[in-house]
């Protein structure tokens, strides 16, 4: 790489990338931001990661760093202003992104494409996932944020996971006996950092100038 900026290769809607981004938000790190589609991914990505999927966070020196976990972390280990990584709940935050990226994550997938896993309906699905819902609530109960009174790389790194599976059906999520998740989820969608990181941009393609994240 001859830029003198990170590049990242990034999907707006994937929960993921959104994650990644969030995580370079609250570190203040720009990068060199490219968009990508999912049916046309460029060369130039699936050259330093062949396994497709974004984000994928290419650091000047070469280093390539592929899982969205790991850029959050990365991120947030180079400056953390508002101490997500604080050492006090760095394992909790850990559980609990495990927990959502593997057992709340399989049936999200189930919910939203409901159609295409027919061993259940989408309800049960549905109520499947919300076993994760209410671990969530009971955390929001007494504090603003999952661990506590402040944001941590937990609530950024799950909050997209959330997001999508409140949109499969608005009406459903929003009548369900969630109160405060609902609210932490709303603060989210209205926070600065995150209308930043859904920001709209065109798909990168060769020659294109460099769009600075965030800008």
């Amino acid at each position: 790489m001859t830029s003198s900026l990170h590049r990242l290769y990034s999907f707006r809607r994937c929960p993921y990338a959104m994650r990644a981004r969030l995580g370079l938000l609250f570190a203040e790190l720009p990068v060199e931001l490219r968009e990508i589609t999912l049916k046309n991914k460029p060369a130039q990505m699936l050259a330093i990661s062949p396994k497709g999927t974004v984000p994928v966070l290419q650091l000047f020196d070469g280093t390539v760093i592929e899982e969205s976990r790991e850029i959050m972390v990365w991120a947030l280990e180079q400056q953390d202003p508002q101490g997500l990584l604080g050492a006090k709940v760095r394992t909790q935050a850990n559980a609990l992104i495990e927990q959502n990226d593997n057992e709340f994550k399989h049936w999200l997938d189930r919910y939203k494409y409901a159609d295409r896993h027919l061993e259940m309906t989408q309800a049960e699905y549905r109520q499947r996932g919300e076993a994760f819902l209410q671990v969530l609530e009971e955390k929001l109960t007494q504090k603003p944020y999952l661990l506590g009174d402040n944001a941590t790389i937990a609530d950024i790194g799950i909050m997209p996971f959330i997001r999508q599976f409140a949109h499969v059906d608005r009406d459903v999520f929003y009548s369900l006996p969630y109160p405060h998740l609902q609210r932490w989820l709303q603060h989210w969608l209205e926070h600065a950092f995150f209308l930043q990181a859904m920001t709209k941009f065109h798909p990168w393609q060769e020659g294109d100038d460099v769009v600075v994240f965030p800008s």
